[in-house]
């Protein structure tokens, strides 16, 4: 898993960065800088687009259109709609969905959660059953030191666009809610990556159960350079054992 030195593994994905950065770098808001994409999935527009009394997930499904901040938070998550706009586009239909049946309130419930929870701070990780069993073990060595050869066969994405930001300035305890395989592909404990199949997988009974399990990212092989000292990972703030 190891990356090209000048770009950082968890950025890989995301291929439009560099022309949709230097754009805004450039002067241009950050809208008009993502809306530059030839193939973009919706268009961006200003913050000020979103009436003060509208949801922001309803008014997305309600316009195809994304009300966009000039910030770091935003530019990430433009970019994630730019790379896996089928799943960006799902996420939204269930979070429409929940908002017209439910309404605002002052909690979200359990599906609505999920949804924000994997859209800020999940990932993706497609590995061996082994590298799974050790995860949802929370057996860090094992998963880590002992397997660390098997991670050549892995790929991890960080899907969440909150988690993106933070990683602009990586830190030890940056940690992901690793979305679990479907049901359906339990058996051979792989997850899908493509964007049309994740978006078909991502279902409202499944993601209301919260499958996720955490995973601080920068232990990843080829992620930091730190993690290359087996005691990286004897730090129990981090790393916790399973409750």
């Amino acid at each position: 898993m190891q990356a090209a030195a000048s770009v950082s593994p968890w950025l890989r994905p995301f291929i439009e960065k560099q022309a949709v950065e230097t754009a805004w770098r450039s002067g241009l808001p950050l809208h008009e800088a993502l809306n530059r994409v030839r193939l973009r999935p919706v268009q961006f527009v200003p913050q000020e687009h979103l009436p003060s009394d509208d949801a922001y997930e309803a008014f997305i499904h309600r316009t195809g259109t994304v009300p966009t901040r000039d910030n770091l938070h935003d530019f990430f998550n433009g970019l994630v709609w730019l790379a896996f706009p089928e799943t960006k586009r799902r996420l939204n239909q269930l979070q429409a969905a929940e908002i017209a049946r439910m309404g605002i309130a002052s909690t979200r419930g359990a599906l609505r959660d999920a949804l924000t929870l994997f859209d800020e701070n999940g990932a993706l990780l497609d590995a061996p059953t082994a590298l799974w069993e050790a995860l949802e073990a929370r057996d860090w060595h094992t998963l880590f030191v002992t397997h660390r050869p098997r991670w050549s066969e892995a790929r991890l994405i960080v899907f969440g666009h909150a988690l993106l930001e933070k990683l602009a300035a990586p830190r030890k305890a940056h940690t992901a809610h690793v979305l679990l395989p479907p049901t359906a592909s339990q058996d051979a404990r792989r997850m899908p990556l493509d964007d049309q199949s994740l978006s078909r997988s991502l279902t409202a009974e499944y993601l209301a159960q919260k499958p996720f399990v955490p995973l601080p990212v920068l232990g990843v092989p080829g992620w930091w350079a730190a993690n290359a000292a087996p005691d990286f990972y004897d730090d129990p703030k981090v790393f916790r054992p399973r409750p």
